[in-house]
């Protein structure tokens, strides 16, 4: 397919999925409202109080339309790579649904315990690591930003490629805390692995499948922005969060560029580290804290920063890295 045929593709990839979301919000929300299915509302973030009862597992919303939509226009070209992204995603889905389920039976903002949910993220992590090892459509070499040829980890793609996924979908599920702050910093990071994908289909080919995958997650997680944003009429959940972290890992992986998460995922790092320095802080000074509250979004909540302002940050830092993200790519293929 050439590059026209391509963008025409992805487009309309992207159009089916949004509005395909559009329609089934109403049907989610709907049927989340009648089941109860209600977000349980951490007790210690006080400006948090109005959102009791806001209904969760939102994540349907992009899950649905963007898993149909790649197997759509996918059918027919075997086991592709944007198969595979999906199944990583649907995977990650089900074990943050499990998460979102207990926490709805129990009323308790608990859910899975910590070490099950590693226990799961890791299991997925390293059955992924390990196809995309032996397969010659990803195979274990890397490209490196500004520098513009690939880096071959060997074996060693297997432990990184596992961190990559652990570490993604728990620090997309920890930006989860703010209405639209996940979704659009969702948005800014798909856009741009779209352009990376774009630039590479321009030059050396790009996987066909894999920008499906993308521009059809692009186009649900917009459906479910509309109704996410301030004040939310619906979460994402668990189920949409983890399932973000692990498509979002696979998309970068994939396409041998995992480095520029370090650029466009910046956010998501933030919040990681955060949580990160905030505990290790506090147990070494027996209670003392270096942020009012981590991760670094409900810091900024404490600080009086409205949710809006919040998103409106985290966006434009997302936007910005993504830009020199995009740079990085841009250069790397001149220098060869």
């Amino acid at each position: 397919m050439n590059t026209f045929g391509l963008l025409i593709s992805v487009c309309i990839a992207l159009l089916t999925s949004f509005f395909a979301g559009m329609v089934l919000a109403p049907l989610v929300i709907a049927s989340a409202k009648k089941l109860k299915a209600k977000q349980p509302i951490l007790g210690y973030v006080s400006q948090h109080a109005q959102k009791a009862g806001t209904p969760t597992f939102g994540g349907f919303i992009f899950l649905i339309p963007s898993l149909l939509t790649t197997a759509a226009f996918c059918f027919g070209k075997g086991l592709s790579i944007g198969l595979i992204a999906s199944f990583v995603m649907l995977s990650f889905a089900v074990l943050g649904f499990l998460d979102d389920f207990i926490k709805i039976k129990t009323k308790d903002n608990m859910g899975l315990r910590p070490y099950q949910k590693i226990i799961g993220q890791v299991a997925i992590a390293l059955i992924v690591a390990v196809y995309a090892y032996r397969s010659d459509s990803i195979g274990s070499a890397v490209y490196v930003p500004f520098y513009g040829k690939a880096v071959d980890f060997g074996v060693f793609y297997i432990p990184f490629a596992a961190f990559i996924y652990l570490a993604l979908s728990n620090c997309v599920n920890l930006t989860d805390g703010v209405d639209g702050l996940a979704s659009n910093c969702s948005l800014v990071y798909l856009f741009t692995f779209g352009v990376v994908l774009f630039m590479y289909a321009f030059t050396s080919g790009a996987d066909e499948t894999l920008l499906v995958f993308v521009f059809s997650l692009i186009g649900g997680v917009l459906a479910f922005l509309l109704f996410n944003t301030n004040k939310a009429e619906i979460f994402m959940g668990d189920t949409g969060s983890l399932a973000l972290g692990g498509a979002s890992a696979a998309i970068a992986l994939f396409s041998k560029q995992p480095f520029l998460i370090l650029f466009v995922g910046i956010m998501y790092i933030v919040s990681g580290i955060t949580i990160i320095l905030q505990v290790g802080y506090f147990k070494l000074t027996h209670g003392k804290r270096i942020f009012l509250m981590a991760p670094y979004h409900h810091h900024l909540e404490k600080k009086g920063y409205g949710e809006a302002k919040i998103c409106n940050i985290y966006s434009t830092v997302t936007l910005i890295m993504g830009v020199l993200a995009i740079i990085s790519v841009a250069v790397g293929m001149y220098a060869l």
